[in-house]
């Protein structure tokens, strides 16, 4: 059975979107860049139920005109910075 990570990639493929694009964040003046395989692999490393709302999420807006795939991707990387950012935070 195909799993959730290599169906996100295989339905991107399926709409002719690189998997391999990347989005770039400027973050206190350093730049991270985060390629759409490398967000699909960090969320699919998460629990069974944020696995399946992810690529429920991704059908959608593929779905959807009204929505960007970059717009997604780019919020998906968003908060997977500020997760790492806050887990590094000396509170």
């Amino acid at each position: 059975m195909i799993n959730l990570a290599n169906k996100s990639k295989q339905l991107l493929t399926e709409h002719s979107i690189d998997i391999f694009s990347e989005i770039d964040f400027d973050i206190n003046g350093k730049i991270h860049t985060l390629s759409f395989t490398y967000i699909i692999d960090t969320f699919m490393q998460a629990s069974e139920d944020s696995k399946e709302v992810f690529y429920q999420s991704l059908q959608t807006v593929l779905k959807t005109k009204d929505t960007k795939i970059e717009n997604f991707f780019e919020s998906m990387g968003q908060l997977l910075l500020m997760t790492h950012l806050s887990k590094n935070l000396d509170v």
